[in-house]
């Protein structure tokens, strides 16, 4: 009988044991959620503030963008600017500045009996050599006889006849570029280059430095009927 209650007794005490250690370990992980719970929304009302700071700084700075824009101030002014240098950049606009003047014509040579005519006058691949070696020089705008030259110009041949722009144009050729003047005039004049070539057949090539070009802005308008502007995805 004493055994059988030494039994009961020793099983008692590891259930007593059990239950308390089981207590135990609620109580902690009730005290401990609510610390986890407080400690994770203290981390993100800081982050919430710091945005909430940003914000306003950013709204700040647009509404005094937004009042200088108003009242015609310097944001106005840059805004401005902006549209002027992408007027240029674009080729509508008239410039002027530091460059060259090209002049180039026909060959004054006489032909002789049996001669190809077609090789002692200019043609389209001769103006496109010259403008691809401005172009090469940093030539910052160009125009052929009046002609603004943009990326989308044409420079080809039509029968007897060069078109620039789709508009006619006759030797004499000048070609006016702004830029580095040295530069410019020197890719031209390099030995072997396109004017050594142009005068081996007796054509008229010469370039003169200038320290005030004016180049005309493109007469008329610039369109895009295919193409669009892709979206800053980060704005």
């Amino acid at each position: 009988m004493k055994r059988g209650q030494i039994s009961i007794a020793i099983v008692l005490l590891f259930l007593g044991m059990m239950i308390a250690m089981q207590v135990r370990a609620t109580q902690q992980a009730q005290q401990n959620v609510p610390t986890a719970r407080v400690q994770e929304l203290t981390t993100r009302l800081k982050e919430v503030k710091e945005e909430r700071d940003s914000l306003v700084i950013e709204v700040d700075d647009l509404r005094t963008k937004l009042n200088q824009v108003s009242a015609g101030g310097s944001a106005n002014q840059a805004i401005r600017d902006e549209l002027i240098k992408a007027r240029m950049e674009a080729g509508v606009l008239p410039v002027k500045g530091k460059g060259v003047e090209v002049t180039m014509n026909d060959s004054p040579k006489e032909l002789q009996p049996g001669e190809d005519p077609n090789l002692y006058i200019l043609h389209e691949e001769d103006l496109l050599k010259v403008v691809n070696e401005l172009r090469a020089g940093g030539a910052e705008a160009m125009s052929i006889n009046g002609q603004r030259i943009l990326a989308t110009s044409e420079i080809r041949c039509a029968g007897n006849t060069i078109l620039v722009n789709t508009k006619k144009v006759v030797p004499p050729i000048t070609i006016l570029a702004t830029g580095n003047p040295d530069t410019l005039k020197s890719g031209l004049e390099i030995k072997g280059g396109i004017f050594e070539q142009l005068k081996y057949w007796g054509l008229v090539a010469t370039v003169a430095k200038s320290d005030d070009i004016t180049i005309p802005g493109f007469p008329g308008p610039v369109t895009f009927n295919y193409t669009s502007a892709v979206e800053d995805s980060g704005s």
